[in-house]
């Protein structure tokens, strides 16, 4: 799964895809959010050509309306939710982008506090999962970069990484977690 980290000098991104599933709940609030707003418009397209009150139709106009963008809003953040994270060898920075639509939320660190990239897995007898992260020393919060189904894919991510960024990578996959 290399194809979700890029490499362009010294700089390295990793996109976090959106689960599928993910984008298809959003459809059918997308789908109910159209519908009333439609229904919006087409309530104030009767009265403003002069077949109705706007005064008797306030109060379904503004129902709608909110109803509309209370259920297209979370839709809309569904469909477009991006993450990613990019690591700047020579600026030494980490930033972690989440992105909704034209919303953008961005978290720098520094890359001196990470030493080492580990692989860890999650204990799920039905389906492990892989994660790769990006670690420090204690009391530094681990920024995880990707999870995968199949452990080489989480090896191969690792490898790569850790020879962009002069990092080593540690298998900690089948060791008991921490305490803290």
């Amino acid at each position: 799964m290399a194809s979700a980290m890029t490499i362009d000098g010294g700089i390295v991104r990793i996109d976090r895809p959106m689960p599928w599933f993910g984008r298809l709940l959003s459809l059918p609030l997308l789908a109910a959010s159209f519908y009333l707003l439609w229904n919006v418009a087409l309530g104030l397209r009767q009265d403003f050509s002069g077949f109705g009150r706007i005064a008797d139709d306030l109060v379904p106009v503004l129902v709608f309306s909110g109803l509309g963008l209370l259920i297209g809003i979370p839709g809309l953040i569904l469909l477009t939710f991006r993450t990613f994270v990019v690591l700047n060898e020579a600026l030494r920075q980490i930033v972690i982008t989440r992105q909704f639509g034209p919303l953008t939320f961005r978290k720098s660190r520094d890359l001196a506090d990470y030493h080492f990239i580990s692989i860890t897995d999650d204990y799920d007898p039905a389906l492990t999962t892989y994660a790769v992260n990006l670690c420090g020393s204690k009391g530094t919060e681990a920024i995880s970069l990707m999870s995968f189904t199949k452990r080489g894919d989480a090896d191969q991510l690792a490898r790569e990484l850790g020879r962009a960024l002069n990092l080593p990578a540690r298998d900690y996959v089948g060791t008991e977690p921490d305490a803290d």
